[in-house]
């Protein structure tokens, strides 16, 4: 590789359990002897993600080509974490071709793709593509469809509102920095459905963009590494609510908590424990790993909303304690400790 040349760069968003850290597995352990390096951003003190992908087996997820930030949000921490997770990469003595950043679920991808405009940043690195990987069938349950009308009376009636609901602009806000829109979990919808979901999105966004279908993540890397966008020198074609509303961007709208768990006797009754607090307490996001007594391998849980899939992905290392943890993500006002009562019974 050209010592002097750009690395390309694809930045994968998306909302909350829509699938980012399955797709950019899947892409790294398709990569083809190609060496990708991989930056993780998530909430919480609970490094779920970067964990996953460091466990992946393939060359491209050794410890030292996966960088995880999990002290805020890389939208807004751009010159304290990201320049030197960057500088830390092409430290390697085997730099890489590519790096792929996946971003929190709660983050707008803008300021990161302008961030790529910086001087020391645009000489070295350029944006291939923004990857924004839709939960096609949360869209299809009209999670991010307020209805205009039942808003605006809302608005008219409580004088308490003033912007609409935050987790509707993060959403769209994604699909309009995007150069490919990946529509997850397609294998739960029919056609009808998921041609109705694509007409939505490329309404929504004002430039052409691609929308491919995929499940479980699957997305060929020659589709979703080397769109060559060029995003940095893009960004008037990449609206963004906050900016035509003159807002500082920040994460008041959510909060995290972190609750430790003790080893449960069977997954089912955990998950079904986790089902009720997420429908109680309105939560977005669950996702840790938790002790199964006699198990020696160690469960992974992940809920969207009162959706969970859980699965033992790896034997517990004898070097670790096995302490089980959940990262809880929901709107502001979470009564955590109801929630943190909740899972400790």
């Amino acid at each position: 590789m050209n010592a002097f040349a750009k690395i390309p760069v694809t930045i994968v968003t998306g909302f909350l359990g829509a699938g980012k850290t399955t797709l950019v597995r899947h892409l790294i352990e398709n990569a083809r002897g190609r060496r990708i390096a991989i930056l993780v951003n998530e909430f919480g003190d609970v490094g779920v993600d970067g964990t996953l992908l460091s466990d992946c087996g393939d060359e491209s997820c050794r410890p030292a080509a996966v960088v995880e930030l999990t002290n805020g949000c890389l939208c807004c921490t751009v010159a304290d974490d990201f320049m030197p997770a960057i500088e830390s990469l092409l430290a390697l003595p085997n730099r890489p071709e590519h790096i792929v950043v996946e971003t929190s679920g709660l983050a707008l991808p803008k300021p990161l793709v302008k961030a790529f405009d910086w001087p020391e940043i645009r000489a070295k690195l350029t944006v291939d593509g923004v990857v924004a990987v839709v939960d096609a069938a949360a869209v299809a349950d009209g999670r991010f469809a307020d209805d205009p009308a039942a808003l605006a009376a809302e608005r008219a009636n409580d004088a308490a509102i003033d912007h609409d609901n935050p987790l509707e602009e993060v959403y769209e806000d994604q699909l309009l920095a995007a150069d490919l829109v990946v529509l997850n979990k397609a294998d739960l919808l029919g056609d009808a459905d998921l041609a109705a979901i694509e007409a939505e999105i490329r309404a929504a966004v004002p430039r052409a963009v691609k929308v491919v279908r995929a499940t479980e993540g699957r997305v060929d890397p020659t589709v979703a590494l080397g769109l060559f966008a060029a995003a940095e020198d893009d960004l008037a074609a990449r609206p963004s609510h906050h900016e035509a509303e003159g807002e500082e961007h920040d994460h008041d709208d959510f909060e995290t908590i972190v609750v430790d768990v003790a080893a449960t006797p069977d997954a089912e009754s955990l998950v079904a424990r986790l089902r009720t607090v997420a429908e109680a307490h309105d939560v977005l996001r669950i996702k840790g790993f938790v002790e199964v007594t006699g198990k020696p391998m160690r469960l992974l849980v992940q809920g969207v909303g009162a959706r969970f899939r859980h699965a033992f992905d790896r034997p517990w290392r004898r070097d670790e304690t096995r302490a089980g943890r959940l990262v809880v993500i929901a709107e502001k006002g979470l009564d955590a400790a109801a929630v943190r009562a909740a899972l400790a019974s």
